[in-house]
């Protein structure tokens, strides 16, 4: 068949991605131009996201008088309005199309990153004030679901999990960069006198423009959201009403998912929002401000490089081994916390950070693979291209959603942070939570008889009347 079409606008009339002459001639190049927008756009929402983390432990310095407990809800509740809003843009993709979506979540980012830039230049701004601010950053942690959703509509399924751990792992990447470059920018005025006057830090007697932390983004967010308009497009087929989406809520596979990917990217990023202040806590000699970006740089990176690994040997195989290491290595975290030994410590929280990332690229890969196999199961009757584009549709949703549920752990992980003055009680409810991720990944999706046990390893899809 060729489906080579005539020149398309912003919304793409004929998209099929599985057919080779259509994908070698221009859907390819059409999937990787939209990738490659989108991948900057969501690492400037990560970024104004995890702005609170690298923000709130230098309020204190500069004349605010915030306990400990009230430094991580900031970090927390940026974490809860994340999550909240990405369950709602899981399903905003089909709706609206991808660009319009993307350009005006992208945009929305200025919001908070002018909001957050003011209110820190005041010392005598009270606290419910950066609460709603610490809400408002959760925009970037909203753009998350949707970003994933769109773009796994352009790729074939071959190609997906790879796509789509470029897309998170280079997006995740602006939880390092905040982590790196604020510590950088607020000690220069590299803003000059639009981002205001300097604060000087208490103790010390040096100035500093934490305003910066915020104010920083701004441009880059109006390049990246005039970008998006511009360049990205709408898939038409890939319309889809609320009510279309909602079918899988009636899936088992998407609460379980839900819960498996929680283990993976909602560790990342609850351990990155909350990294920076529990070392300041717990190793207070130790001046570690230049490096705590490390964990989430690994995390992303890990993502982005071993995502092919999932496409090649199995999702459910390499989730399976990523949550037994996760639970050794929170293990270590706990027993060298217990020695007071930063650099046991240090050493485990990277390789826990490793792992996140490398979950975070096999759960995903995971998720084509098994609703291709339900759908199989549940529409037996239908024609290929029928069942094909459901798959699709409940794929990419069930992406999106998964995502909204996981992102809450960046409000569980500092919420447990803070409301525990040992933060080991706090790891072991983690690593308990780990068990049942691998037990869950062991029996539904791994062991013979499982969803995925015949696609793994034999690349073989269930077919009606085939005998198990």
């Amino acid at each position: 068949m060729n489906t080579k079409s005539q020149p398309q606008g912003k919304t793409l009339m004929v998209w099929e991605p599985e057919e080779h002459s259509f994908w070698q001639n221009e859907g390819s190049a059409i999937a990787q131009r939209n990738l490659w927008i989108s991948i900057p756009a969501l690492l400037l929402a990560f970024a104004i996201w995890q702005v609170w983390s690298v923000t709130a432990g230098r309020l204190n310095d500069v004349g605010f008088h915030f306990t400990p407990s009230q430094l991580f809800w900031l970090t927390g509740l940026a974490g809860l309005s994340g999550g909240t809003l990405r369950i709602f843009y899981s399903f905003m993709v089909p709706i609206f199309g991808g660009r319009a979506w993307t350009t005006m979540v992208t945009l929305s980012l200025l919001i908070p990153a002018i909001g957050i830039g003011y209110a820190v230049q005041n010392p005598s701004t009270p606290y419910y004030v950066f609460a709603i601010l610490a809400l408002l950053a959760g925009l970037g942690g909203g753009n998350f679901a949707s970003s994933m959703s769109n773009i796994s509509f352009f790729f074939p399924r071959a190609q997906k999990g790879n796509a789509l751990a470029l897309n998170a792992g280079l997006g995740n990447l602006g939880v390092s960069v905040v982590q790196f470059v604020v510590p950088w920018v607020i000690t220069v005025g590299v803003l000059g006198a639009l981002a205001g006057d300097p604060q000087t830090v208490v103790k010390t007697g040096k100035n500093i423009w934490l305003q910066n932390a915020a104010f920083f983004w701004v441009p880059f967010i109006v390049v990246c959201g005039l970008l998006a308009w511009i360049g990205m497009n709408n898939i038409a087929k890939a319309k889809a009403s609320f009510s279309d989406q909602a079918v899988i809520f009636k899936r088992k596979h998407n609460w379980l998912m839900c819960w498996l990917y929680m283990g993976t990217f909602g560790s990342f990023i609850g351990y990155a929002a909350g990294f920076p202040l529990l070392t300041k806590i717990q190793f207070p000699e130790v001046d570690f401000s230049q490096y705590v970006f490390l964990g989430a740089l690994i995390g992303a990176l890990s993502r982005v490089f071993t995502g092919w690994i999932a496409d090649k040997v199995g999702g459910a195989r390499v989730t399976l081994v990523v949550f037994a290491a996760m639970i050794v290595c929170v293990l270590g975290v706990i027993y060298f916390i217990g020695a007071h030994s930063f650099s046991g410590f240090f050493v485990c929280f990277m390789l826990l950070f490793f792992c996140t990332g490398v979950g975070n690229a096999s759960t995903f890969q995971m998720i084509p693979n098994i609703m291709r196999q339900e759908l199989i199961r549940l529409m037996p009757d239908a024609a290929p291209d029928v069942r094909q584009r459901q798959t699709e549709k409940e794929s990419a949703a069930i992406t999106g959603f998964t995502s909204a549920i996981a992102a809450y752990g960046f409000f569980l992980i500092p919420a447990l942070y803070a409301a525990l003055d040992d933060k080991r009680d706090a790891l072991w409810v983690f690593l308990g939570f780990y068990v049942t991720c691998f037990i869950i990944t062991w029996v539904y999706y791994f062991r013979k008889g499982s969803v995925l046990h015949d696609v793994e390893r034999y690349g073989r899809f269930w077919n009606p009347g085939q005998k198990n």
